[in-house]
C-alpha cells in the first residue's frame, strides 16, 4: 500500500483551562507557574512564547524533568531533533520512569532510522506504564517496518483494546491486515478509523487505495477526492488518484494529478515514473525520457523504471542503451520476465539468436503464460531445424491468445 503514512504522536499533560487569554503569574519564581502558562502558549500556538516559559521554568528548577519532556517535545515540532534529544534525554536522567519521555524519544530514534534504539524506549515505556497505548502503536509501526508482522499485529490489538477510540491504530491495523490479503479486516479498521475520525485523510487515502485493489473504481474516486479535500498536500492521494484516472483513460486528469504530486514532493520517485508512462504513452518522448531519468535517479533501484526507459530507447533505435537497461532491470529483479522477454526480443533483432533463446527460455520460466515468448521461441526453433519443439511453442502461443501464432503455424509447421 501507499507509503506507509504512520503517526507518531506526543503527549503530555495539561491540567489548565483556557480563558481567552494567557494568564499573568502571581509568583516570578514560581517554575510550575512558568511550565503551566508554556503548555498553555504552546496549546495556542504560541511556540516562542512556550520555549521562553519552559526555559525559565528549567532555570528556576534544574531538576525539573517533566519541564524538559515538554520542551523535548516542542523542539521536536520545531524540526530541533538535537535539542529534542538532549531534552528527553535529561528527563529519563531526572526521572528514569517517565514512560512519556522514553515514549517520544523512541519516537525521535525512530524518525532519526534508530530502529534499535526506538525499540528499547518503546519497549521501556510498555514496561513503566503498560496502559500506553500510543507507545504500543507505535511500536506495533516499527515491528511492521522491520517485518515483524504477528508482532505488529499483537501491538495494535493491544493499543486498540487500552483506546477503543484510538483511529490511527485502526488504520496501521488496516494497512497490516491488508499487507497480510485480508482485504475484509483491513476495510472493517479503515471503516472504523473513519467513523472515529471523519477528518482522518489517511485512513479515507487507505482505503482508496485497498477499492482500487478490489475493482471498485468509484469508491476509491470517492476516498482519494476525500483524502485531497482533506490534505490538500498530501502527494500521495494526487499520485493514486492519477494512476486511477490513467486507467480508467482520464490522461488529461492523470497528468494534472501526477504534476500536483511531483509539485508537492519533488523527490516523489514513483510519481515521476508513472508520469513517464504516461508521456509515453501520448507520444512524448522526450518528456518521457526526462521523467524515466528523474525517477531512476531518485530510487536507483527501480526495475521497472530501467525496464520502461530501455523499451523506449529500444523504440528510438538507442540499442546499445535499451541492452544497458534491460541488463540493469534484470540485475535489480532477476525474476522480471517482461524484462528477459524484451532483452530477447532486442537480441533477436540484433541477430544474437543464441542469446535471444536463452532469454525466452527464462522468460517462459518465470512465466509460463508469456504468449510472446512462445512465439518468438517457437520461430527461432523451427528456423534453427528444431521444427517438433518450435511448432509446441507456436501451438502453446495461440493457446495463450497470441493470433499471430497460427499464422506461423501454417508457415511452419504445415
Amino acid at each position: 500500500m501507499k507509503k506507509l503514512l504512520f503517526a507518531c504522536f506526543l503527549f503530555f499533560c495539561l491540567a489548565c483551562s483556557v480563558q481567552g487569554q494567557t494568564p499573568q503569574l502571581d509568583e516570578a519564581k514560581d517554575a510550575d507557574a512558568y511550565y503551566n502558562r508554556g503548555i498553555l502558549k504552546s496549546n495556542l500556538g504560541d511556540n516562542l512564547g512556550a520555549m521562553q516559559d519552559y526555559n525559565k521554568a528549567i532555570e528556576l528548577d534544574p531538576k525539573y524533568a517533566t519541564a524538559y519532556h515538554s520542551r523535548g517535545v516542542l523542539k521536536k515540532d520545531l524540526g530541533d531533533n538535537q535539542g529534542a534529544m538532549q531534552d528527553y534525554n535529561k528527563a529519563i536522567e531526572l526521572n528514569p520512569k517517565h514512560a512519556n519521555a522514553y515514549h517520544n524519544r523512541g519516537v525521535l530514534k525512530y524518525n532519526l532510522g534508530d530502529n534499535q534504539g526506538a525499540m528499547q524506549d518503546y519497549n521501556k515505556a510498555t514496561e513503566l506504564d503498560p496502559k500506553l497505548a500510543y507507545a504500543y502503536h507505535n511500536r506495533g509501526n516499527l515491528k511492521k517496518n522491520l517485518g515483524d508482522n504477528q508482532g505488529a499485529m499483537q501491538d495494535y490489538n493491544k493499543a486498540i483494546e487500552l483506546d477503543p477510540k484510538n483511529a490511527a491504530a485502526y488504520n496501521s491495523r488496516g494497512i497490516l491486515k491488508a499487507d497480510l490479503g485480508d482485504n475484509q479486516g483491513a476495510m472493517q479498521d479503515f471503516n472504523k478509523a473513519i467513523e472515529l475520525d471523519p477528518k482522518n485523510a489517511y485512513a479515507y487515502y487507505n482505503r482508496g487505495v485497498l477499492k482500487k485493489n478490489l475493482g471498485d473504481n468509484q469508491g476509491a474516486m470517492q476516498d482519494f477526492n476525500k483524502a485531497i479535500e482533506l490534505d490538500p498536500k498530501d502527494a500521495y492521494a494526487y499520485h493514486s488518484r492519477g494512476v486511477l484516472k490513467y486507467n480508467l483513460g482520464d490522461n488529461q486528469g492523470a497528468m494534472q494529478d501526477y504534476n500536483k504530486a511531483i509539485e508537492l514532493d519533488p523527490k516523489f520517485a514513483l510519481a515521476y515514473y508513472n508520469r513517464g508512462i504516461l508521456k509515453a504513452g501520448l507520444g512524448d518522448n522526450q518528456g518521457a525520457m526526462q521523467d524515466y531519468n528523474k525517477a531512476i535517479e531518485l530510487d536507483p533501484k527501480n526495475a521497472r523504471a530501467y525496464y520502461n526507459r530501455g523499451n523506449l530507447k529500444d523504440n528510438l533505435g538507442d540499442n546499445q542503451g535499451a541492452m544497458q537497461d534491460y541488463n540493469k532491470a534484470i540485475e535489480l529483479n532477476p525474476k522480471y520476465a517482461y524484462a528477459y522477454n524484451n532483452r530477447g526480443i532486442l537480441k533477436y533483432n540484433l541477430g544474437d539468436n543464441q542469446g535471444a533463446m536463452q532469454d525466452f527460455n527464462k522468460a517462459v520460466e518465470l512465466d509460463p503464460k508469456n504468449a510472446n515468448a512462445y512465439f518468438i521461441r517457437g520461430v527461432l526453433k523451427c528456423g534453427s531445424g528444431q521444427k517438433e519443439s518450435g511448432c509446441l511453442d507456436l501451438s502453446k502461443a495461440g493457446e495463450l491468445g497470441f493470433v499471430r501464432a497460427y499464422e506461423a503455424i501454417k508457415e511452419y509447421c504445415q
